[in-house]
């Protein structure tokens, strides 16, 4: 029997179960490998942050998907890929043969050391975020000081205004008594770089109610570490470590910075049986490290995976066309939301409903309903 592994539980992975769960190929096992079952939709994360969604909630669950799908589950990490001889091994040591390979194992991010004073809590990968915010949690509502409490979200991007908006209403929340101060720290001339100028004077609006400082021009320093209780690090996306290690990756071709190179049909350029999306690879014209391109890579993946997996398949397959405008929704954790797209924003409560209506909607289409296993609901709704 073939065999298509799936390394990592990411958003394009999950279309790939969907599909193969209403039409499985004949004659090919899948495997899909994540170090979690439970995978976090990263537009709803910054709500759950908050408080405002329950971990349950905001996760797609890989396991019970494969379950559905007549695939195989296997909790595992990657930790080393020999694309020339068509496995890959995972962090226990096992070996895992395939004939057709797909990763979607995201990002990370190599925060550098706090002193022992402070946390740190890294936004990526998401496969440990629950852990991390757990343990922060913990050392807040256990902590009996009443001391006024620093938090620095280092990184301009979405990423980091979303949450240090989240991260301080959760905890003031937890601590009416207790003041927390909000600071961004970004070395970037300006807030939210490429967004527009608009959507630019919405999130200030927003930084401005939380009371949060807003540090442009700024690096990461010792004197920026001391003075912060909690550390947020949501700098740009970096590559796995087996993506940035030679040794590890083999003869994958990857560009400066250790994402795989891929083609317009999403496949490796050097190993056409190896196919890649969402932030680990690295298409020809860079695309920001967003989820929305792996959810719109999913539909694409899928088709050329099967395509891959025909009987005299051919070379080409469905060739991925990236949004470079898309719809984005910003969460500001005070009941409202900042919609962008291209030159146009908008911002306000209804906003705020209509992002919590569509992002609802994703993962009601990856759930399945209690006592029908093998249904999953229908799409109501496409991410943000």
């Amino acid at each position: 029997m073939r065999r298509l592994v799936l390394a990592g539980a990411g958003h394009a992975h999950a279309q790939v179960l969907l599909d193969w769960l209403h039409a499985p190929v004949p004659g090919v096992e899948l495997v899909v490998v994540s170090p979690q079952a439970l995978a976090p939709y990263s537009g709803m994360v910054p709500g759950w942050l908050a408080g405002t969604y329950r971990f349950d909630e905001i996760v797609i669950d890989f396991a019970a998907l494969c379950a559905a799908a007549g695939a195989r589950w296997m909790p595992g990490e990657l930790q080393a890929l020999d694309p020339a001889r068509r496995r890959l091994t995972l962090a226990d040591g096992t070996v895992l043969p395939y004939e057709l390979l797909s990763l979607n194992v995201g990002s990370t991010l190599r925060p550098p050391p706090v002193p022992a004073s402070a946390q740190l809590l890294a936004l990526r990968p998401l496969s440990a975020l629950q852990a991390g915010w757990g343990a922060v949690l913990q050392r807040w509502q256990q902590d009996a000081s009443r001391q006024p409490c620093t938090v620095t979200a280092v990184g301009g991007g979405a990423a980091g205004f979303e949450a240090l908006l989240a991260v301080l209403a959760r905890l003031r929340a937890l601590r009416p008594d207790r003041l927390v101060h909000g600071v961004l720290v970004t070395r970037s001339a300006a807030l939210l770089p490429g967004m527009a100028p608009v959507a630019v004077r919405h999130a200030l609006q927003a930084l401005a109610r939380a009371g949060v400082t807003l540090q442009l021009g700024t690096a990461w320093s010792d004197t920026v570490a001391r003075s912060s209780d909690l550390v947020l690090w949501a700098t740009g996306a970096e590559a796995q470590d087996w993506q940035a290690d030679p040794a590890r990756r083999g003869t994958l071709a990857v560009d400066a910075q250790g994402f795989v190179r891929i083609d317009a049909q999403l496949r490796s350029v050097s190993h056409p049986q190896v196919f890649a999306v969402g932030d680990c690879a690295a298409w020809s014209t860079p695309l920001p490290k967003a989820g929305v391109h792996a959810v719109r890579m999913g539909p694409v993946l899928s088709r050329n995976l099967r395509a891959a997996l025909a009987p005299g398949a051919s070379a080409q397959g469905t060739v991925h066309q990236p949004q470079r405008r898309f719809l984005t929704l910003l969460f500001t954790a005070d009941g409202r939301a900042i919609g962008a797209r291209g030159a146009l924003a908008v911002e306000g409560r209804w906003v705020w409903r209509w992002k919590d209506h569509i992002d609802r909607g994703f993962i009601r289409r990856f759930t399945l309903p209690a006592g029908r296993p093998g249904t999953p609901h229908p799409s109501t709704g496409d991410p943000a």
